[in-house]
């Protein structure tokens, strides 16, 4: 008996016993049904838009790859991705390095509310950092229409801009764990050699976080090069492949060509899932057991100018969001500015019904997720068989996978007739199953970590004792797991919420979400609605937040962590 799992061979007086519900069996067929979900939900979408990106009236080939690629738009469009993505990497790194060191390796005070702040761009849909620069510096924003000034917002650097606050939270939460792990020998040491702070920030600092560095650069390209919200609000003529697939699939039902662009982005994607995991493999443990814990002693100069920079940060991430929430409280952006309450009675099409749809879905997304992705886990870790091998990566995939990518594949694949599940096209639930396996690698990753922090002797003692596989699921892993999974529970819920490139393509007048509202509000000139409706997409997910703390606070798993 293996401490790295609990599967016990069939033949084994335990097994025998329990007949068809052996310790073996149950183990396999766990693996066998988590593995057919993944392949029917998230490997079959993947396959229609490969299929379709391929086939041709002259049969499978790349005709659609050649048309395409020998249009100048097409290229443009890459350009115009590549360059946006790439200068929207190097800025939110650099920024969100700079923001991160200072929250762990300097003395400046209210740490806790800079580090929320850098985080409140996760509580809403990625447009609303648009919203927010439209009112800022649009055409009719506050310094442009009451400072006199003549900034035109709108085209690369705005999207740049945009999508730089938006990815921010994301690099900065890698960054910040890279830089909270650190050695002082190391620093004291170099210390003693007589080297000064830039010497020790450059020769062990920088080293010792470059696989942060990497890791952030990678989620960063991929979340602004497949957004679509942020450049569908602000681009103005400046277009993205994002955009594009938005445009052919909706405007035009250009299924095909909208297929070819998916598998386009997918490419990217995947290269950087790949460099990053090999990457990762490399890095060494950076703590022994002789580590000691850094402090951080205050130096004035240092404190003082990184302390102003996370200020200044702090302020333009915020002043973004509050400048949305002062949309909705006011009757006609930017022409009557007087107080009101009006746009929170969403007289508009399908009223708050949107709102409440988003709020099920999450619900619902966040149940179902937590079992999915707890039992995959759960398979990876404690069921060994042949198929936890490939299980565990196909746990992963939807990691390299854009939004709008596995949304298209979900229409190509559950919208053909001939699939047997073809019912469940137009439907919530295939939107909640979505929302599953779009944030299904994440879940799965920090399920899987929590397992692996389980020491194997519990299982032991279980079995030991004549306990089965369900039994000691029941009463020793679960007991121990229940918070992670109350915490992946919150990133289900959070991430639902806020969704948009995911849901777009499954969305029907009967089952709109809120963050669609947004998008389409915005998109006819309804700025106020659609602040009103991000206001309260951002509370609702706020007092998810608040609400769970609370119950945790109450069990004694006070160091749970919900946003990672």
């Amino acid at each position: 008996m293996s401490s790295a799992g609990v599967s016990i061979p069939a033949t084994t007086g335990a097994g025998l016993k329990r007949g068809l519900f052996s310790d073996n069996f149950i183990s396999w067929a766990v693996t066998i049904g988590i593995t057919a979900l993944i392949l029917i939900f998230l490997v079959m979408p993947l396959w229609a838009i490969l299929v379709l990106g391929f086939s041709t009236p002259e049969g499978f080939g790349l005709g659609n790859f050649a048309h395409t690629f020998t249009t100048a738009r097409f290229w443009t469009l890459v350009l115009n991705s590549l360059g946006m993505a790439l200068t929207c990497t190097v800025i939110v790194t650099g920024m969100a390095y700079a923001y991160a060191y200072t929250l762990q390796r300097a003395h400046v005070p209210f740490k806790p509310m800079l580090r929320m702040a850098a985080l409140i761009p996760l509580f809403a849909p990625s447009l609303v950092q648009a919203q927010g620069l439209v009112l800022l510096l649009g055409r009719n924003g506050i310094l442009n229409r009451w400072m006199g000034m003549d900034i035109d917002i709108y085209g690369f650097w705005g999207v740049v801009i945009a999508n730089a606050l938006y990815a921010f939270p994301y690099a900065f939460l890698i960054l910040s764990a890279a830089l909270a792990v650190s050695d002082a020998r190391l620093h004291e040491s170099a210390e003693v050699l007589g080297a000064g702070p830039w010497r020790i920030f450059r020769t062990q600092t920088l080293p010792a976080t470059r696989y942060g560095l990497a890791a952030a650069c990678f989620v960063v390209f991929n979340l602004v090069m497949t957004d679509f919200g942020n450049p569908m609000v602000i681009g103005g003529d400046f277009n993205v492949l994002a955009t594009e697939v938005y445009n052919q699939v909706i405007g035009q039902a250009q299924f095909g060509l909208g297929a070819v662009i998916g598998i386009v982005l997918l490419m990217p994607a995947i290269a950087a899932k790949i460099v990053e995991k090999r990457l990762t493999k490399q890095q060494q443990a950076l703590l022994t057991s002789q580590a000691r814990p850094m402090v951080v002693r205050p130096a004035f100069k240092r404190d003082l100018f990184l302390g102003l920079y996370a200020y200044f940060t702090m302020a333009l991430i915020l002043s973004v969001i509050l400048i949305v929430v002062l949309a909705s409280f006011v009757k006609l952006w930017p022409y009557n500015m007087s107080f009101t309450l009006q746009h929170y009675q969403f007289d508009v099409q399908n009223g708050t019904a949107p709102l409440w749809n988003s709020v099920k879905i999450s619900l619902a997304t966040a149940l179902l997720g937590v079992a999915i992705a707890g039992m995959t886990a759960i398979a990876v870790q404690k069921f060994k068989n042949p198929l936890t091998g490939p299980l565990a990566f196909l746990a992963i995939l939807p990691s390299a996978v854009p939004g709008m990518v596995l949304g298209l594949g979900y229409v190509l694949a559950f919208n053909n007739p001939s699939n047997p599940l073809h019912f469940l096209y137009g439907s919530f639930a295939l939107i909640i199953i979505l929302s599953v396996y779009y944030n299904h690698a994440h879940a799965f990753l920090i399920s899987s970590t929590s397992l692996k922090q389980i020491s194997g002797s519990f299982d032991e003692a279980s079995t030991m004792l004549g306990g089965s596989v369900l039994t000691t699921l029941r009463k020793v892993t679960l007991p121990l797991l229940w918070p992670t999974l109350l915490g992946v529970g919150v990133l289900f819920f959070m991430r639902t919420m806020v969704s948009l490139s995911a849901v777009i393509f499954l969305t029907t007048p009967a089952t709109q979400v809120a963050s669609i509202s947004v998008l389409q509000l915005s998109d006819r000139g309804a700025v106020n609605q659609a602040a009103a409706f991000s206001v309260c997409i951002m509370l609702i997910v706020i007092a998810a937040l608040l609400i769970v703390r609370t119950i945790l606070w109450a069990f004694g798993a006070k160091h749970v962590t919900l946003i990672r």
